[in-house]
């Protein structure tokens, strides 16, 4: 009989360990899709922006840059030690925008395609 308990037990803590230790990866994969969802979505509207600028609307390519530094910044604070090329990418869509409220859409073409280069890095390192 105290052989069946304690068996029980110990099969009770393992069945808590195996519990814990499947929740911390479902946590960790977790932090990794949003960290990827927000360097995907800044580097999607940054291809817009680009895109837009070089058509010449200056406009459009403002609410696209300023969407992609607001995702290439939530993207930089997840990976803030990981990679430098985040916050390159963060400042060449921070001149985007200024340049898209300029009504410069050649310099908003060459910061977000500085932009792209350096978050499509921060993915690779």
């Amino acid at each position: 009989m105290m052989s069946n308990l304690f068996q029980g037990g110990l099969i009770m803590k393992s069945i808590a360990s195996i519990f814990t230790v499947g929740m911390f990866a479902l946590l960790l994969s977790a932090q990794a899709n949003a960290e990827s969802t927000h360097t995907a979505q800044a580097m999607e509207h940054a291809g817009m922006a680009q895109a837009h600028g070089e058509d010449g609307h200056a406009k459009v390519s403002l609410k696209h840059a300023t969407e992609a530094l607001k995702h290439a910044k939530a993207a930089e604070k997840a990976h803030a030690d990981a990679h430098v090329h985040i916050s390159e990418g963060v400042k060449h869509l921070e001149e985007a925008v200024k340049h898209a409220k300029m009504g410069h859409a050649d310099e908003v073409t060459k910061h977000t395609k500085e932009a792209i280069s350096h978050i499509r890095q921060s993915t690779v390192d």
